[in-house]
């Protein structure tokens, strides 16, 4: 089970989309052994980021209208948010240089770049 903070339904507007900083929303289940794999990565990430990227879990059998309003088909998959809004999204296991390499994209100097 994941150690990072976990939004909900209910969480998911006031913790990720008005959140001041950019959130990596990692839609999970206890189920899914690549979730399982992926969430020391995650949380070593977020150790990394420290204050400029907020990372949550989303239980998404227990959260279901945000896992379907995002259209997560598959587990896990990551998506970032900036200002509201879902800039990357990664689906499956991903090594952590990807999914860092996906998130430091959004937040460089020179602007967001599409990462699908």
């Amino acid at each position: 089970m994941s150690k990072l903070p976990e939004v909900t339904d209910a969480s998911f507007e006031a913790q990720v989309l008005r959140a001041e900083v950019p959130v990596l929303v990692d839609f999970g289940a206890a189920w899914c052994h690549p979730c399982r794999k992926l969430d020391p990565l995650i949380e070593e990430l977020a150790g990394e980021w420290g204050p400029r990227v907020k990372v949550v879990h989303l239980d998404a059998d227990a959260n279901v209208a945000t896992t379907m309003r995002y259209e997560v088909m598959g587990l896990p998959t990551l998506i970032l948010f900036v200002a509201g809004q879902a800039v990357a999204r990664l689906q499956g296991f991903q090594p952590k240089k990807r999914v860092a390499e996906a998130v430091e994209a959004q937040l460089s100097p020179a602007g967001p770049s599409t990462v699908v």
